[in-house]
């Protein structure tokens, strides 16, 4: 398919293709190359100083206000500005993120229509800036689940690709980037494996607590009917040939990145890459409230047969998981383990050692109030990497859920000096 049957304008290739360039020279740059090293050291457990990362959760017009893209069609500003991302982070934020001279595209896959469940889950959001990145009230459509349980149990969605469609775009952005960047199929159509939020969407958070004590035996068929859609789609794109690897540069877990040696695992084939070549993300954030005992029961029995398939697994967001480190530490495949704002890090540094990666979310509260306080930042950032060296502990610490940096642009990229120079401090 060539550009002109896609109505692509002269001067949007231009604008691709000149940052192309700059991405491809920053990918074959030393500083890269050492980068991306340090990522394999970390994933191999050689403990050294962490990796520092920043998201733009809130948009690149957070650090960078006055920045707009400049090409004229739809699908290309897409492209546009995930290339300006990149740049951003390697030469304003100037924090660890790798650099691919790639550019990805996902197979177009979608829920073939009239599978699955005939109701609508619904979200209420608050209006105003950020409404979909605030709380939101949920409007479950199951109001009993033991009386309601056969409108959900045995209807499981079934899937379909856009092959055609897909392939076409592939073709499409070879021709722009002309040879300057690869154009590779990656990219998988989820972010989390775990089972909790959607479990919520169909009954309420109190009710996936209440139903624990209430309706036991109810929830549980639910939650295994949702480990058993997962394990089924997994299984239906490894037949399809439609899984992707994430082993590079790839968002990995919840802020993490995928490069490893250990995937893809033997016997790979290029064209058809299997769960176990793959990592994957499980968390259940939503049960912060529930006791170890009662996550065990009923969240991980079912979210260890999804963690089953993959071939590396990172585990947990938001929740702190040192309540339940005695069950999360018997996840198949574990490598990485999220260290969040509520986590006991002095725990899990000792409970963790060397055998995972420590993969920490400061509080972005200190960088998005009113106040910009370094000394309370350095001592945040001091206080994780004494663990993490004193625990040869390897290590990321991860800035997300950045939503508003207080009107100063400049905190994100000052937030990143501030932990290269506590790194300094501390490993010297």
């Amino acid at each position: 398919m060539t550009i002109q049957q896609n109505k692509v304008v002269a001067s949007d290739v231009r604008r691709l293709r000149e940052l192309a360039s700059q991405i491809r020279e920053l990918a074959e740059g030393e500083r890269n190359r050492r980068l991306v090293e340090r990522w394999y050291a970390l994933d191999e457990g050689r403990a050294g100083r962490p990796l520092i990362l920043a998201e733009t959760d809130g948009g690149l017009n957070l650090v960078t206000p006055d920045l707009r893209p400049q090409c004229q069609e739809e699908w290309a500003r897409q492209r546009e500005w995930a290339m300006l991302g990149t740049l951003l982070h390697a030469e304003l934020l100037r924090d660890d993120s790798p650099v691919e001279p790639c550019v990805a595209v996902s197979w177009r896959i979608s829920v073939v229509p009239g599978s699955g469940w005939d109701f609508e889950v619904k979200h209420a959001y608050p209006e105003g800036d950020f409404a979909e990145k605030t709380a939101f009230h949920i409007e479950p459509p199951i109001k009993d689940l033991a009386a309601e349980l056969e409108r959900v149990v045995g209807h499981h969605c079934t899937f379909q690709v856009d092959r055609e469609g897909t392939l076409a775009e592939k073709a499409l952005l070879e021709e722009v980037f002309g040879g300057i960047l690869q154009v590779r199929l990656r990219g998988n159509p989820w972010w989390t494996q775990g089972l909790t939020q959607t479990a919520i969407d169909l009954i309420g958070l109190e009710n996936l607590m209440l139903y624990m004590y209430e309706q036991p035996e109810a929830l549980h068929a639910l939650l295994a009917f949702l480990a058993d859609g997962r394990l089924r789609q997994v299984q239906w794109m490894e037949r399809e040939g439609l899984l992707c690897l994430n082993n590079e540069d790839d968002y990995t877990g919840s802020g993490s990145r995928g490069y490893t040696h250990a995937l893809p695992q033997a016997g790979f084939q290029e064209d058809r890459p299997r769960a176990r070549d793959l990592w994957c993300l499980i968390e259940s954030q939503e049960t912060v409230g529930v006791g170890p005992e009662q996550y065990e029961d009923f969240v991980f029995r079912e979210e260890q047969r999804v963690a089953a398939l993959f071939g590396r697994v990172y585990v947990g967001c938001c929740e702190p998981l040192h309540t339940r480190w005695d069950v999360i530490k018997r996840m198949p495949n574990l490598k990485r383990v999220s260290v969040s704002p509520w986590c006991d890090q002095t725990f899990m540094a000792a409970a963790m050692g060397g055998d995972y990666v420590f993969s920490r979310k400061p509080n972005p509260a200190l960088i998005s109030g009113p106040v910009f306080d370094e000394s309370l930042i350095r001592h945040d950032l001091r206080q994780t990497m004494e663990l993490t060296k004193a625990h040869n502990c390897p290590a990321e610490i991860i800035m997300k859920d950045v939503h508003t940096l207080g009107g100063e642009p400049w905190r994100l990229a000052r937030w990143v000096a501030l932990a290269r120079e506590t790194a300094d401090a501390v490993y010297g």
